[in-house]
């Protein structure tokens, strides 16, 4: 192979960059990403206002207080939820760490505490696992801790949050006092 063979390859390979590069651009140009109106639903209606719609978002997202939820949590169905965690954490009284810190005896214990080796976004996170920090992280990890190393997404559901939190409870030598209703 000799420099002139190089050269023809060099060249095929940066026209080909260049050719995708261009096709790119049309492709911005003819398709322009626009933000879609929030709904009820995902649904535009006749006549419904984004301002209709974020106030019909709000009241859905409100529903009952974490005292409430809490106060009808329900530890084994909490037990269930759980097992997705049991891959990188253990739950036992002793139990040794996993990937994830041992979660007995969490409610009420100070953030990133116990002999673990937390992210310095868990770490730098003054206070305790109170009932609204453990409802916060299990809703969405990455957004209670930016930075985190907790790679799981979060529970949507605040009655599945609520029953993990009361089988985190169960599993406590002395839990903190349920927040009033």
């Amino acid at each position: 192979m000799n420099l002139y063979e190089l050269n023809k390859m060099a060249g095929a390979l940066l026209a080909a960059a260049l050719l995708l590069m261009v096709i790119n651009e049309i492709g911005n140009i003819l398709v322009k990403p626009t933000e879609l109106e929030k709904s009820v639903a995902g649904i535009v209606l006749d006549g419904a206002t984004s301002e209709k719609a974020e106030s019909s978002d709000a009241k859905a997202e409100e529903g009952p207080s974490l005292g409430t939820l809490l106060a009808a949590g329900d530890a084994e169905a909490g037990k269930k939820v759980a097992k997705k965690c049991t891959a990188c954490h253990s739950f036992d009284k002793g139990g040794k760490a996993k990937i994830g810190p041992n979660l007995y005896n969490v409610p009420g214990k100070d953030i990133a505490s116990g002999g673990f080796k937390f992210s310095s976004a868990l770490a730098g996170i003054e206070g305790n696992w109170s009932y609204e920090n453990l409802d916060a992280f299990l809703a969405s990890p990455k957004t209670f801790a930016k930075g985190t190393k907790m790679s799981f997404a979060g529970l949507k559901k605040a009655t599945d949050r609520a029953n993990i939190i009361a089988y985190l409870r169960q599993s406590a030598d002395s839990p903190p006092a349920l927040p009033a209703e």
